[in-house]
């Protein structure tokens, strides 16, 4: 009786009688010979149908059968470096063919389709083979991740996603209605993971999030999935130790892992594999001399007008690229100006103007993917800087308590899951790095 196998394990049954569960992807070929591709979810194989080793009955439901019709299959797996697949040098010579659900004529073919075209098929589009492995690498994201934080003393402790307040910016916010009174979906975990870490020391969070910002940029997405981790008795030079740690082990389990992966979508793997730490760490003062520095020195006045910057306002992207650019690997920018930060950012001693923050910028033009800082921790500073912004403490008042009761120097930091692998993945838009984009004209599928 043949065994059933996933295409992933393929090498390990060369030479026996298999059986196949999968979907047909592509298939060629013409008269007594036909070449049919098909995928299981793990991967891509050639599967040969020739009409001398088969019924013949099954012979014409290989000939007949459409692109992603279901099917079941039998044969021997053969060893043949030129048969194309994930992982390629295997196929099948079918022996039997049977099919589960003969599909109809499939929207999306191999030919080239507009992007509204595929987002609108996006339930369908998760079937090809770059978006297959771009998941697969978010999937590994993922993992690597929380295997980091759970080898190194860190506790998920899970936080709201619906809130009474705002984290940082409440113009960000998706407001609903909560039994008659308002409410908010989370842009951040965070103010309560300062109430977790109290309890357990180092703990993290991670789950969706959501920014009400109108933004198309190939950076945003309204609903993101974001880790946040945060510690006790960490000064921000710790946290920078940390996330370098962090990021390093995540790029190193995809290299691991993926490498097949990042081939089959096109990703130049050089950048990848040349990052090392340390990882440099300039001030935002550093920063903005070097990018006016660098406006002056062209002679396009559109590039100049880009770099330019004065300083206290915050990076566009532009600025963010040019930056990372200087170095050719991630780069930190820590101490930003106090205005263009959330409200609850510890101040530099003697330069109340700035505080203890930090960016990470990935290189090749990908922006921020980390950011964090030092917290406030002293009760009077916190309850002057909720007044000088002028929100209502009394939204506030059980984050304050946590100043009145065992209050300690603390840190943390957020990273976008889908930022970080359209980096990895040297990808020119978020919006393929999560299964169900949701944009400003994304609402589905």
């Amino acid at each position: 009786m043949a065994t059933t196998i996933s295409i992933a394990d393929i090498a390990n049954y060369e030479g026996q009688e298999v059986t196949l569960q999968g979907w047909l992807y592509n298939k060629t070929g013409k008269g007594k010979l036909q070449f049919l591709k098909v995928r299981d979810g793990t991967g891509i194989v050639q599967c040969v149908a020739f009409k001398k080793e088969m019924p013949e009955e099954a012979f014409e439901v290989a000939r007949r059968i459409p692109q992603e019709t279901s099917l079941l299959l039998t044969g021997m797996v053969r060893k043949d470096e030129r048969a194309p697949g994930f992982p390629g040098g295997y196929e099948i010579g079918i022996t039997q063919l049977d099919v589960i659900q003969e599909a109809e004529e499939y929207p999306i073919g191999h030919k080239e389709h507009g992007v509204e075209f595929l987002m609108e098929n996006r339930h369908l589009w998760v079937r090809s083979p770059r978006q297959w492995a771009i998941l697969r690498i978010r999937a590994t994201v993922i993992r690597a991740v929380r295997d980091w934080l759970d080898d190194h003393g860190y506790l998920l402790v899970d936080t709201p996603i619906l809130s009474s307040s705002a984290g940082e910016n409440s113009t960000d916010l998706f407001e609903i209605d909560y039994f008659g009174q308002p409410a908010y979906l989370a842009q951040t975990g965070q103010l309560y993971n300062e109430a977790n870490m109290a309890a357990f020391g180092k703990v993290y969070c991670f789950g969706p999030t959501f920014r009400a910002e109108r933004s198309k940029t190939r950076r945003h997405l309204i609903e993101f999935w974001m880790v946040e981790p945060e510690m006790a008795f960490f000064s921000l030079e710790d946290l920078m130790d940390a996330e370098e740690a962090f990021v390093m082990y995540i790029i190193q389990q995809v290299l691991e892992k993926h490498r097949p992966e990042l081939e089959m979508i096109g990703r130049d793997l050089g950048p990848l594999e040349s990052i090392a730490a340390p990882f440099a760490r300039i001030s935002y003062d550093e920063a903005v001399e070097r990018l006016n520095a660098l406006a002056a020195e062209t002679d396009d006045p559109e590039r100049k007008s880009l770099l330019e910057i004065e300083w206290g306002t915050d990076f566009g992207s532009p600025h963010e690229t040019a930056i990372a650019e200087m170095f050719d690997q991630p780069v930190f920018v820590y101490h930003y100006p106090t205005a263009c930060k959330a409200f609850y950012m510890q101040p530099v001693e003697g330069r109340p103007e700035v505080c203890r923050s930090v960016d990470l910028l990935a290189p090749e033009g990908y922006g921020e993917i980390t950011g964090g800082s030092e917290r406030i921790f002293d009760l009077d500073l916190l309850q002057r800087r909720i007044q000088e912004i002028g929100i209502d403490p009394e939204n506030y008042k059980w984050y304050l308590e946590l100043r009145r009761f065992g209050g300690v120097p603390h840190a943390g930091f957020g990273m976008g899951i889908e930022r970080t692998v359209a980096w990895i993945c040297g990808l020119p838009h978020i919006r393929e790095t999560i299964p169900y984009a949701r944009m400003l004209t994304h609402l589905t599928p």
